[in-house]
């Protein structure tokens, strides 16, 4: 089963100061974070999605294609559940993909990513948002896994954390036409979701990390309030 990686990096991060992508934890980019992420959970290739200082994230996306990654995870962020444990080799394939209507919200960013992908021979793709440097490693693989299965038949699925659904979210290659159209303003695959609930099935992920996101300056110094995982935002 070939499974993608989606990185929605696209956003101006207006209450951060800055675009998300490049803001820094311990000298480690978000949209790093984002790609070691996807490529430690098992997916390939990588889709990141540009959009607000496109340049800038693409010099950093570039790089990482192109030099080894190994090394513990930066300080304060070390926890092995959140996906950044020693990663030796090259980073494998990483696409880069500018939303052109970013602008719109996130929705304009998902629909790029996943027609991006419609040429290739990915079955199913992983989508994370970069401002979530708590996701683990760990959550994308259990969802690969469930949908290798034999006896699923859901096209969607969702890590849960205490039973609530969050990121990551896997999303099957037949679904993604309708994901797309129905991905409008900041409504990303939660639309479809919703719309189709017995079409999603969740896939337990406590323990891996926290969907937290970062919004401004003040949550990027409690990353153990992060790791906690108290609090989490839906799919997108």
């Amino acid at each position: 089963m070939n499974v993608a990686g989606l990185l929605l990096a696209a956003g101006a991060g207006r209450r951060m100061g800055r675009p998300k992508a490049l803001v820094e934890l311990g000298g480690v980019t978000l949209v790093e974070r984002g790609v070691r992420l996807l490529t430690a959970g098992g997916c390939r290739p990588v889709v990141v999605v540009t959009g607000a200082a496109a340049d800038e994230v693409g010099i950093v996306v570039r790089r990482l294609a192109t030099r080894r990654v190994a090394g513990p995870a930066p300080a304060g962020w070390d926890a092995p559940e959140i996906g950044l444990e020693p990663t030796a080799g090259l980073i494998p394939e990483v696409r880069l993909v500018s939303a052109a209507r970013w602008t719109e919200g996130v929705g304009a960013s998902l629909r790029a990513g996943l027609a991006a992908l419609v040429g290739t021979d990915t079955d199913a793709v992983v989508v994370t948002l970069v401002d979530q440097p708590s996701l683990g490693a760990a959550a994308v693989q259990r969802l690969i896994s469930a949908a290798a299965d034999p006896g699923s038949a859901h096209p969607a699925m969702t890590a849960t954390y205490g039973g609530r659904p969050a990121h990551p979210v896997l999303l099957r290659r037949s679904v993604w036409p309708e994901v797309a159209a129905l991905a409008r303003g900041e409504a990303g695959a939660r639309a479809w979701l919703r719309a189709h609930p017995g079409e999603v099935t969740g896939v337990p992920c406590d323990g891996t990390g926290s969907p937290a996101d970062v919004n401004t300056p003040a949550d990027l110094e409690t990353p153990a309030d992060l790791a906690s995982g108290d609090t989490h935002t839906q799919p997108g």
